[in-house]
């Protein structure tokens, strides 16, 4: 039998001294789950109950929750999975631990607590091993594996789900919302009104009408899918987005102890911060799924549903070991969906990205300068008329493609001419060019490029030469049936006129041509032995002379082979076709070892082409000598890197902090340290002269941290330093030494390491430093963010949260325990001690909170009593009569501010509105010390 479960129940909250019952409003658009109480939900796998797909919504239409939250989408799971009844408990962790050999951390009370503290990877590690025991195949695949000292994994390099595997998993989000709903009740959840803000052991509530446990509150629970956005629409078997965008953002789901009732509800997807694969909390665990999900589908923020992903088969890193540097950029067509795609490896989190939707695009290749794309609508070997295109790559202003207008034009590539232009080559035709005659009566043709405009197309000679043009124009090359080059202006047949195509001329002064064959007899002399057709790369010189030959890795041929170099490194792209005739792969083949790399997989994949970023060399002068050189040369494995992909946003934030600290070191006279509160809070561009600002402020930073940097870098490095602003976040000194990026996380990030052994440059900074921090690994969106506004984050005015103001710790935690408050105290005292030294004013500010919080016994959003807080604020206030060098300037005034709805991004942040006038104000209270 089956029945509608009406999304309604009555809540009771209760946060510090006050009360209230809430029921949560109901989307009438809704398409409810049912309930399925047959035979099939009963328990077959220990732990686990079956579920019947049916329909379900993800999202909704109230306004009031976030844009990714909305709007309701209604999701067909046409599948039957099993959902565990609670979350994994870290007595099951341990027991599999030591059966698997899985890396073990910290320790529960006891066995009957919900893990947690965990990333997503050290939960998809439980479940991928959970498998192995049971001698069932792995839902999830990678390369290699970073684990932290903590011994938690922080990625997984080549990370791939497959979910049509019978194994282990994380429950996609729309599988939890289906379990979830089937009997949400928050009545019957562990919140911050019963908690005591603490875990407790798992079903220690109860259960709900359907079976499970603490799908409401208690620990917080991992799915498996990457964040994207909802539609208005319904999707089938969905899956989530294909990748995590720019930030790498996962989903949580369900609330946890330290949520109000009124918080709790299965449409929320994030936590107050930024999730990625790499982030945890102490609230965070999992619970598992189990079985296939058919004819799976991601969707595309664009509403794009596809069940074709692109998967990276390796990271930023490895992309570095293999060619020597971050700064490249791998684009290439995407036969499935018909458009050109791009991947970014300067950017730490790699996210594919689609672009040239409706134009039916061929033999991308990105610019020198790294910011466009040519691509045309013909391809090599097919006769007829195409169009050649240049579109932007910059995601954060979307352009159209610019059309060169000419009655055909195919294959671009770019040029940079002796005189600095930038231009595109190209030919009037691509096909077949075994016939002279039809050969010779196409052309190859140049066009300036710059500012997004074309010039006037220039034609260069006759023979449709789109396999390149050598760097001083001496030699041409084409393959299209065979190896055509032109020589010193001299048409020539090379490889003894067999058949050859995609052909390819490197660009850093070697003229190396690469090409691939049809198993001919010139191939077949030269390595001295049979092979299949395309089965080899060949590598001729400049008078097209076999030099080298390198064989496709096993069950695998070549195509589509492009050079790629930087002027210094150079290697052939190219995709790997298996006996189906599909081109699955793309990988990297390098000369210089003869090794063959797979970087990217999918189902088909055409013409990749791979960019460099440009060496610049410099030319050592004639008097100077490898053996009198004593200049100090920088490790580039280490030196200025501040993040690998193992970080999260807290470390990628650091990292363009630390380039920010070196940039502005010698100019800076006023330095914003603290948490997140100063980061949204402070903008430097308020200040006016004799002022110049640097915002260090950081996510989840502490007393702890703000010390480590301003002993360490501000004092020794800032010489003109005058002010330091620094946010007193006193709800937030519960936080005790360990939660600090710089007590151990940062020992993950070699550029940290490598400051500490060299004694953070006291005694100098070395030339290179700032150059290579950089230029090194980071995440294109934050450098978006923090470089305009030096180190200032802009966020949307979203209100005070009144209506819920979510308080996120027990009030009361000052007088249980407030030995660690002082620590925090001691520590300010400590900073503001050192600044006296330099002479250096202190300017401690308690940023402004919700006023809402006036209406509880609470401070603000972590806690500390109202009724403290008179002796707390005496104390701080004392600190001036030892040290005058400090002033405390209380913004919040115990919430009677005046930072009204529209200048507030959350209960406990500024928004972009607000710290406009906090700036201006700060501005104004220097210029009273001046």
């Amino acid at each position: 039998m089956k029945f509608l479960l009406a999304l309604i129940v009555s809540l009771y909250f209760v946060a510090c001294s006050n009360s209230e019952s809430f029921t949560p409003p109901v989307d009438e658009t809704a398409v409810l789950p049912i309930v399925d109480t047959t035979e099939d939900s009963t328990q077959e796998i220990e732990g686990m109950l079956r579920l019947s797909g049916d329909k379900v919504m993800l999202g909704t239409n109230d306004k009031s929750f976030k844009a990714n939250e909305r709007p309701a989408m209604n999701v067909v799971l046409d599948y039957d999975f099993y959902m565990g009844i609670h979350e994994v408990t870290c007595g099951e962790y341990a027991e599999v631990a030591k059966k698997a050999k899985l890396k073990t951390f910290g320790k529960c009370e006891n066995d009957s607590l919900p893990l947690t503290d965990i990333t997503y990877y050290d939960a998809v590690l439980y479940a991928n091993a959970k498998s192995k025991l049971e001698k069932r195949d792995t839902v999830y695949t990678y390369r290699s594996a970073l684990f932290d000292e903590e011994k938690h994994c922080t990625n997984l390099e080549g990370f791939a789900f497959h979910a049509n595997v019978d194994g282990y998993r994380l429950p996609t989000e729309a599988e939890w919302v289906y379990a979830a709903t089937r009997a949400w009740n928050t009545k019957n959840s562990w919140n911050n009104s019963n908690s005591e803000y603490k875990l407790h052991p798992v079903c220690s509530i109860g259960t709900d009408s359907a079976g499970f446990c603490d799908m409401a509150g208690n620990a917080m629970e991992w799915v498996n899918d990457w964040l994207g956005l909802f539609r208005d629409t319904t999707v089938t078997n969905y899956a989530g987005a294909p990748d995590g965008g720019d930030m790498g953002e996962r989903i949580v789901k369900g609330g946890n102890y330290s949520s109000s009732a009124k918080e709790l509800n299965p449409y929320s997807r994030g936590d107050v911060y930024t999730v990625t694969s790499s982030t945890r909390a102490e609230y965070v665990g999992f619970r598992l799924a189990f079985g296939s999900i058919p004819d799976a589908l991601w969707m595309n923020d664009d509403g794009a549903s596809t069940s074709n992903i692109v998967t990276s088969l390796v990271g930023s890193e490895a992309i570095k070991n293999l060619i020597g540097t971050f700064n490249a950029k791998l684009t290439f067509r995407n036969d499935v969906s018909g458009n050109i795609a791009y991947l970014d490896y300067s950017n730490g989190t790699l996210s594919v990205k689609e672009i040239t939707k409706g134009i039916n695009a061929y033999h991308p290749e990105i610019s020198p300068d790294g910011e466009w794309v040519a691509f045309s609508t013909g391809y090599e070997g097919i006769n007829g008329t195409s169009s050649v295109y240049v579109q932007s790559l910059d995601s954060e202003i979307p352009s159209e493609p610019i059309k060169l207008n000419v009655k055909s034009a195919a294959i671009p590539r770019w040029r940079v001419l002796g005189n600095g232009d930038t231009v595109i080559v190209y030919v009037n035709d691509a096909g077949n060019n075994k016939d002279e005659a039809t050969f010779k009566s196409n052309s190859t043709w140049q066009v300036k490029f710059t500012d997004g405009k074309f010039g006037t197309p220039q034609k260069l000679f006759d023979g449709a030469y789109h396999g390149g043009i050598s760097e001083d124009q001496s030699l041409a090359v084409s393959g299209a049936r065979i190896l055509r080059a032109r020589v010193a202006k001299k048409d020539v047949i090379w490889y003894d006129s067999a058949q050859a195509c995609n052909v390819s001329l490197s660009q850093d002064g070697t003229k190396r041509t690469a090409f691939l064959d049809f198993a001919g007899k010139p191939g077949k002399e030269f390595v001295g032995e049979t092979y299949a057709t395309h089965q080899r790369v060949f590598i001729a010189d400049s008078t097209g002379k076999l030099i080298q030959s390198i064989k496709a890795p096993s069950g695998y041929t070549f195509d589509h082979t492009e050079w790629a170099t930087n002027g210094d490194k150079s290697v052939v792209v190219a995709t790997l076709t298996n006996a189906n005739g599909a081109h699955t792969k793309i990988a990297i083949v390098n000369p210089e070892d003869s090794s063959t790399t797979e970087i990217v997989e999918s189902e088909e994949l055409w013409h990749p082409s791979l960019w460099l970023k440009e060496v610049q060399k410099t030319i050592p002068s004639t008097e100077d000598s490898t053996e009198n050189d004593t200049t100090f040369h920088l490790d580039p494995d280490s030196a200025g890197v501040y993040y690998n992909t193992s970080g999260n946003y807290v470390a990628v934030q650091w990292r363009y902090k630390m380039e920010m600290l070196w940039q502005y070191m010698n100019t800076a006279n006023v330095v914003v340290l603290g948490s997140s509160r100063a980061m949204f809070a402070v903008n430097p561009l308020y200040f006016n002269k004799p002022f110049f600002v640097l915002n260090l402020a950081n996510s989840e930073n502490t007393k702890y941290g703000s010390k480590y940097i301003f002993h360490n870098y501000v004092v020794p490095h800032f010489k003109k330093l005058k002010y330091i602003i620094i946010s007193m976040d006193l709800d937030r000194w519960y936080h005790d030494n360990d939660y600090n990026f710089f007590y151990s996380k940062y020992k993950n990030f070699p550029g940290y390491i490598y400051d500490e052994n060299h004694n953070f440059w006291i005694d100098g900074i070395p030339q290179d430093l700032l150059d290579m921090t950089f230029e090194s690994l980071g995440q294109e969106s934050y450098a978006q963010k923090f470089r305009p506004a030096r180190g200032f984050q802009k966020s949307a005015s979203k209100g005070w949260e009144q209506e819920n103001v979510p308080i996120k710790r027990d009030s009361m935690w000052y007088s249980k325990n407030s030995t660690v408050y002082y620590k925090n105290y001691d520590l300010l005292v400590d900073i503001i001690k050192e600044a006296a030294e330099h002479n250096i004013t202190v300017i401690g500010v308690e940023f402004p909170q919700s006023p809402a919080f006036k209406t509880t016994g609470c401070y603000a959003q972590f806690g500390l009593q109202r009724s403290q807080m008179p002796q707390l604020f005496e104390e701080i206030n004392n600190i001036s009569k030892t040290y005058p060098n400090f002033m405390f300037v209380d913004e919040n005034k115990m919430g009677d501010h005046d930072y009204p709805e529209e200048m507030a991004q959350d209960a406990g942040h500024l928004s972009t509105d607000g710290a406009t006038k906090m700036s201006i104000r700060l501005d104004s209270l220097l210029r009273t010390l001046e």
